[in-house]
């Protein structure tokens, strides 16, 4: 007896392209879904807190990459109120048990880096001191619509040339910190107008010395900090976070192009892991924009994985990795508010919308781990 195969039933159990697996260096992944590194204002005093531990494993599925929230390098990088650190000995043992909640499930985890730069306040600086950046050029006051930012941001401090390698060696130093804590790898935060991009950017970079003027000069401080931490941690756990067409906080381009392409082709001297890139459309965070720019040419030109983000949903997302445009796409809000996201994209369920009023508030269950499942509702 002949048995009839319905092919329309096999090609709906094709999965989509974001549930195929994909080898990430050593890690081996079993769909495309990431997890963006997402500030939640819950590490009260700068110590991840055992609430994070209940979140983080929420979201985590075996061979699904999660990428941690902006953690501080050192004292001077604050700018937000809970953000958690990695620079205290206290900090690496209470990030500890998140990262063996995460990897009980089967999950890779890893850490996001951080230096604000000037994007802070006398308030978060030891000794009540400038905060420090490439310039002196104070930020323009805002209200933020999260509601976070509402203060003037004091007149920056610029590093002196001999005191840059300082704030390197931070960043190598926490990288070693996260691999303590028991993180696969580390990324470096290169975006959304943090210390990094103002180095990068030359909206904010007025310097004269070897750091300013010329695209490779503005360049030199995040290459400095991706050869100190590939060196320290080995370049195969290393991702670094670029928005190059964004003007967050202040931090446009003249030639976002030409910047983006630039650091994607650097990258490759290093043989780091991945480059993680916001799309165009995400001018600011948040909200989207319309506009012919790409990251197609910095996907090409880069020789790792590379990971978009901004704004992506279930489609787009699934049409990225079909066409090549990107091995991974990194979901943020999304992510948040549905802590079963790969699941709901598998079976195309409906999602749970977010709440932007709960993003920053320091309730150790609203607006955090209080986001219901598929098998709750249902």
């Amino acid at each position: 007896m002949e048995i009839e195969i319905d092919d329309g039933a096999e090609q709906q159990q094709q999965p989509i392209p974001l549930l195929t697996p994909y080898k990430l260096g050593n890690f081996q992944l079993c769909h495309r879904i990431v997890l963006a590194p997402l500030t939640r204002m819950r590490s009260y005093d700068n110590i991840p807190q055992p609430h994070a531990i209940l979140y983080y494993s929420q979201r985590a599925t075996k061979g699904g990459l999660l990428i941690a929230e902006a953690t501080v390098v050192s004292e001077t990088g604050r700018g937000y109120p809970a953000t958690p650190g990695i620079w205290t000995k206290e900090q690496v043992e209470a990030w500890k048990p998140i990262v063996d909640a995460v990897h009980a499930k089967g999950g890779i985890f890893f850490c996001q880096i951080w230096h604000a730069g000037r994007i802070s306040n006398y308030s978060y600086q030891p000794n009540g001191q400038s905060p420090i950046s490439s310039t002196d050029k104070q930020l323009t006051f805002k209200v933020q619509k999260n509601g976070v930012d509402d203060y003037k941001y004091p007149p920056p401090r610029r590093l002196r040339t001999e005191e840059i390698p300082e704030i390197v060696n931070e960043f190598r130093v926490a990288a070693i910190n996260a691999i303590e804590a028991g993180f696969d790898g580390v990324e470096i935060h290169g975006a959304h107008g943090y210390i990094v991009e103002q180095f990068l950017k030359d909206q904010i970079n007025d310097r004269t010395d070897e750091y300013g003027g010329s695209l490779e000069n503005r360049c030199r401080f995040a290459l400095e900090i991706v050869e100190a931490v590939s060196n320290a941690i080995g370049a195969d756990r290393v991702g670094l976070r670029l928005s190059p067409f964004a003007d967050y906080m202040e931090s446009g381009d003249s030639n976002p192009a030409a910047l983006g392409l630039y650091m994607a082709e650097a990258l490759n001297k290093y043989g780091i892991l991945y480059c993680h890139m916001v799309e165009p459309r995400m001018k600011t965070v948040g909200e989207k924009f319309e506009c012919a720019d790409t990251l197609l040419p910095m996907r090409n030109a880069f020789k790792g994985t590379f990971i978009v983000a901004g704004g992506y949903g279930r489609e787009d997302g699934s049409e990225a990795v079909a066409k090549d445009n990107a091995d991974l796409v990194a979901y943020g809000r999304l992510f948040l508010a549905n802590p079963d996201l790969p699941k709901r994209f598998e079976l195309n369920a409906p999602l749970n919308k977010y709440n932007r009023a709960t993003f920053y508030i320091p309730d150790p269950v609203v607006g955090y781990t209080d986001y219901p499942f598929l098998e709750t509702i249902a």
